[in-house]
């Protein structure tokens, strides 16, 4: 029978927070990444990029592009999990997800919703100019 991987954390605080924060705001992407990915992962079957690799340590860090809505893509950025794999001890540690920014502000506040995209408190006037401006460019073609 084939080994499974454990999982672990680089700061397990951090992560569940950004974790819950993901559930609350991009109920799409954690569902994919829970019920579709985590198992995959738990499998040996690593998803997404590899971004490097430490022979010396024996491993290899990746990123997963999780599933999100094209606007909110265009505002934020990709939604990315990003993980290291440590072969000898059959090991994946989940290090982070991003725009780590946004998802950490969501945890300690209430984050708002214009015309559908979630927006920063911090950053609110730049997102909702981006928005804005992707609607006109949107609606101009």
């Amino acid at each position: 029978m084939k080994e499974s991987y454990i999982f672990e954390y680089l700061n397990e605080n951090e992560f569940k927070k950004l974790e819950r924060s993901l559930k609350k705001y991009n109920m799409l992407a954690y569902k994919k990444m829970v019920f579709e990915f985590y198992p995959e992962l738990k499998e040996g079957n690593f998803l997404g990029k590899m971004v490097s690799e430490n022979v010396k340590e024996n491993t290899k860090n990746y990123e997963l592009k999780l599933p999100t809505d094209d606007l909110f893509v265009r505002v934020h950025g990709e939604v990315v999990l990003h993980y290291s794999v440590c072969e000898n001890s059959h090991t994946v540690i989940l290090d982070t997800i991003t725009p780590e920014s946004l998802l950490s502000e969501g945890h300690r506040q209430e984050l708002q919703a214009y015309k559908g995209v979630m927006i920063s408190k911090a950053n609110q006037d730049k997102d909702k100019f981006k928005i804005n401006l992707l609607n006109m460019l949107q609606n101009g073609d």
